[in-house]
């Protein structure tokens, strides 16, 4: 599980490194690479398990490895600098900005998102609900806990205040990741 999670967090990586190399909707768009990738390959993600998983451990696991590989994608961000690292800083700041309740509500948006998406592939067979389900998200401001590790790594400034936002955008994307969980119980997990 150790290498998928981390083949997971890379392909989320490149997804990332790609939206920040185009932005707007044609980076949106192709940030779906890196959420297809992981549906079709089958590997772990944070976001694709958290909403279909009760065993903690296991998924803290995921969310480990999924951020040592998208991590690696930052470094190589910041290693070949440029526009990505600049959109990156950006990205960053306009996150520091929201608080720590705006972030945690933009992750849930997120994680409920993901957890549609991801469902109705595994459900349904589609690779159409992950190729709009990103580019959605994305358009709707929300955060994704595994890709903002590229942002947070590729922007390589410290703050203080992402001792409160990391946490609060796991914590978001779990919760987003649940909803359809509670909401429809009846509903199995693929």
């Amino acid at each position: 599980m150790r290498r998928e999670s981390l083949f997971s967090g890379l392909l989320i990586g490149l997804g990332a490194y790609g939206f920040l190399s185009l932005g707007g909707i044609p980076g949106a768009v192709i940030f779906a690479f890196g959420l297809i990738g992981v549906v079709l390959f089958g590997v772990p993600l944070y976001t694709g398990k958290a909403g279909v998983t009760n065993d903690i451990p296991g998924l803290v696991r995921i969310w480990f490895y999924n951020i040592v590989g998208c991590a690696l994608i930052g470094l190589v961000a910041v290693s070949l600098g440029g526009v990505p690292v600049e959109r990156a800083q950006e990205v960053v700041a306009a996150r520091l900005a929201q608080g720590p309740w705006r972030s945690f509500l933009r992750a849930a948006g997120c994680g409920l998102i993901i957890d549609i998406a991801v469902w109705l592939y595994k459900n349904k067979g589609s690779i159409l609900p992950v190729l709009f389900g990103v580019p959605l998200f994305i358009v709707c401001g929300f955060y994704h806990s595994i890709a903002d590790v590229v942002y947070i790594v590729g922007a390589w400034k410290w703050s203080p205040a992402l001792l409160w936002y990391y946490p609060a955008i796991v914590l978001g994307n779990y919760a987003g990741c649940n909803i359809r969980r509670i909401v429809l119980p009846h509903k199995e997990n693929p």
